[in-house]
């Protein structure tokens, strides 16, 4: 069957004008995808991008040391394999899933061929892959100058905006790993969080009940990528507040 873009939850796919959809279309295929499966290796070639319906993505770098912290992430409002839009084959950092989903995939050729074809599909994603490098700036900020609950809150409302419910299957160590945190500052962190009304967490499960209040714990760190995305795609990304 077909798929019908207007059927799509991934917000560039939706976004991209019917012919440019149409280069696509043909060649995307439905995948799901467990927590930690591999998507991307350093130094590795990209064999496809993909393009998340549901899950989420981390963009990772390794220090020296061998430990990982995430630098972006990736959900239903984007795709892996930017790489390929910038003209290269292989990846630079490593990518895996962080939040169990699905998503369509395309091989690599087939998306290089496509872009050859649409000057206007290479712009898209182009200016999505400015948004990336938006994300990965403040993320760095963040890292550098915030607290531990600032950066939390933040991280939460970002996955928050990246998926399609308001439950986010998370355990503390895989949140502690992403966030370059101790395992216990982010158990003491949601508890703190949720003692204040802003979420409810149970084991693997983290649910967001206020997310007004997420934000003003992220103290102004929170909305700069989510303000690019908008400006850029004309696509709002960051969720109603609730």
């Amino acid at each position: 069957m077909t798929l019908v873009q207007s059927a799509v939850q991934n917000k560039l796919l939706r976004l991209l004008s019917p012919s440019d959809f149409q280069l696509l279309v043909e060649d995307l295929e439905y995948v799901t995808f467990s927590l930690r499966d591999p998507i991307e290796s350093p130094g590795e070639p990209i064999d496809a991008a993909l393009f998340i319906e549901d899950g989420i993505a981390s963009i990772v770098a390794k220090s020296p040391s061998g430990g990982d912290i995430e630098i972006a992430l990736v959900g239903l409002d984007g795709m892996t394999g930017t790489s390929l839009v910038l003209g290269s084959t292989s990846a630079p950092l490593s990518i895996y899933i962080q939040l169990p989903g699905s998503g369509h995939r395309i091989s690599a050729g087939k998306l290089q061929a496509a872009l050859e074809q649409s000057r206007s599909l290479q712009r898209v994603f182009l200016l999505y892959v400015q948004t990336m490098f938006v994300q990965s700036a403040t993320t760095a900020l963040v890292n550098a100058q915030a607290e531990a609950r600032t950066r939390l809150a933040r991280w939460l409302l970002m996955v928050h905006d990246r998926t399609s419910g308001h439950d986010l299957y998370l355990t503390h160590e895989f949140m502690a790993v992403m966030l370059g945190m101790r395992r216990p500052w982010v158990t003491e962190t949601l508890h703190s969080l949720e003692a204040d009304g802003h979420i409810r967490a149970t084991r693997g499960k983290v649910a967001i009940v206020d997310r007004a209040g997420l934000m003003a714990e992220a103290n102004g760190f929170y909305g700069e990528a989510e303000r690019e995305y908008e400006k850029l795609l004309g696509e709002r990304l960051s969720r109603q507040q609730r």
